[in-house]
């Protein structure tokens, strides 16, 4: 099978190319813009991609369209995994216009592209838990559940979402769409909260927590590995059936999302633990001041479950390889030094 990941270059992508790699005999494709989020190949260098017969990768701005030479080359795809797209907050808090229209765009056109294979089993958009909006204590959103996007970032996805089920509805296209809860793992980027951590228990300094008005209480999310939502992916990918309609707007959407939900602080201390080192921290009410960022997402995880798809990495198994892991690594740590 002839599998395309859309940002493969990328920090779950590459991870995705990666964990195909490993567990199928999949031909994977690889098609990545290269801004400053997927760190050029060095993502897709240090886990020896370009030493694989069985990966091509590919340069192209989904904000246009996939012309015929670049169709011709890419061949007779099968599945696409469309992982493409800006996803840090404060950007598109930011600087929203281009943020929403990159997010939207390359889904687009992506679409336009797959409605004219002749062969495609599956086209599965990533999405993320927020575009549903913060969630009250006590309440995990189940697939089809309303939208409710509390920043430009969440709005754009929401809005890429619906774009994929009119064009199932339309076309009776193959599309399946995920949404997962954070992710962590190896070689994020520097910017993300797990790495972070890491650099403020190395150095010392305090690291700041995203909590709530009165400052006592840490917002809170279902962190997972990377490596979880690459096999989430793999087994929808051979244990699902395509879904062709909306008839129901639970079907043909998965969450994928971590085995427990952990606050900020909580995974902050984790990852100190496993240092053996200590925690210089301040809660901060970080969400009165960016109301888009939301104090609690969380995401209900029992139809993925019930369909027979396992954990392959617990949080506390995450927290300390991926500490071991950056601590002999630390060019990831510090790009610049």
């Amino acid at each position: 099978m002839r599998v395309l990941v859309t940002g493969g270059c990328g920090f779950v992508g590459h991870h995705v190319v990666e964990h195909f790699l490993k567990n199928t005999d999949w031909d994977i494709v690889v098609l990545d813009r290269l801004d400053y989020a997927s760190m050029g190949f060095d993502r897709l260098r240090d886990i020896n991609v370009f030493d694989e017969a069985r990966v091509s990768v590919f340069t192209h701005d989904l904000n246009l369209p996939i012309n015929e030479g670049l169709e011709n080359e890419l061949g007779d795809i099968e599945v696409i995994v469309h992982m493409a797209a800006s996803s840090h907050v404060d950007n598109s808090i930011t600087d929203p216009v281009p943020f929403i229209q990159n997010n939207v765009n390359n889904t687009l056109y992506m679409l336009e592209y797959a409605r004219k294979l002749t062969n495609l089993k599956k086209f599965i958009y990533f999405s993320t838990d927020e575009v549903y909006g913060t969630a009250p204590t006590g309440v995990d959103y189940r697939e089809g559940d309303r939208f409710n996007p509390g920043n430009p970032y969440s709005a754009s996805k929401a809005a890429a979402e619906c774009i994929c089920m009119s064009y199932r509805n339309s076309y009776k296209m193959p599309i399946m769409i995920t949404n997962t809860m954070n992710i962590i793992g190896e070689r994020q980027h520097p910017e993300k909260y797990l790495p972070l951590i890491i650099k403020k228990v190395l150095t010392g300094d305090k690291l700041y927590v995203h909590g709530d008005s009165t400052k006592t209480r840490a917002g809170s999310r279902f962190y997972l590995h990377a490596r979880n939502a690459a096999d989430a992916l793999m087994f929808i990918i051979n244990n699902v059936e395509e879904y062709l309609d909306n008839i129901d707007a639970d079907k043909g959407k998965f969450n994928i999302v971590g085995e427990r939900e952990t606050d900020n602080l909580e995974l902050a201390q984790m990852v100190a633990d496993s240092m053996g080192m200590d925690l210089n921290y301040e809660i901060i009410d970080f969400h009165s001041s960016r109301p888009g960022h939301d104090l609690r997402y969380a995401l209900d995880n029992r139809k993925l479950l019930e369909l027979g798809w396992t954990y392959p990495k617990t949080l506390s198994e995450t927290i300390d390889s991926t500490v071991k892991w950056s601590l002999e690594n630390k060019k990831w740590l510090f790009p610049e030094k």
